[in-house]
């Protein structure tokens, strides 16, 4: 008996161990994204206009959502060496090893010529300080009914894009990038 309580003492111990003991450090947790990095695109015009650009971060990717007063429809969305203003041809100097260049097939202003989108500072659309993945949002411009955002990021990393419709009868084109591989 004395031998069964002695066995069952220590077995109990080591589970106890085991259980209070601290695992194996990890690495930051994987996220499962399966996207890659070449453009993403669709080709249809939009009706509706800009009206918003703003950020946010999630735990696996910063996220940069474009509003519009309606459906959004089309987009391309790439890589490039660098940020072009539309209709100037101007280079654009943005924070970042990379820089992904946001076409939203949709103007920045209505159909009366009305501005819908006029931010205040150009070279910076919303503070990214503290971002993980983001650098720097800039306007590069709104021409022939599209208006072009530049993204620069910490390096070329893994992106997606979609739409949402709402709120109301609007609608959003979303940017998500990864914060790694």
């Amino acid at each position: 008996m004395k031998k069964l309580l002695l066995w069952l003492t220590a077995l109990l111990a080591a589970v106890g161990l085991g259980i209070v003991a601290p695992g194996p450090a990890s690495a930051a947790s994987y996220c499962g994204l399966a996207w890659g990095s070449l453009a993403k695109s669709a080709p249809e015009m939009s009706s509706a206009s800009v009206t918003n650009v703003r950020t946010g971060q999630q735990p696996c990717f910063d996220r940069m959502v474009v509003d519009l007063n309606g459906p959004a429809k089309g987009y391309t969305v790439r890589y490039v060496p660098e940020i072009i203003q539309d209709g100037t041809g101007f280079t654009i100097p943005v924070y970042g090893n990379a820089r992904l260049q946001v076409v939203v097939n949709a103007p920045s202003y209505d159909s009366n010529g009305n501005v819908t989108y006029n931010p205040a500072a150009k070279a910076e659309l919303s503070n990214v300080a503290g971002y993980q993945t983001f650098r720097q949002v800039v306007y590069a411009n709104s021409f022939e009914g599209s208006t072009s955002i530049g993204l620069g990021v910490r390096a070329r990393l893994p992106f997606r894009v979609f739409t949402l419709d709402g709120p109301g009868s609007g609608s959003r084109l979303i940017v998500d990038v990864a914060h790694s591989w």
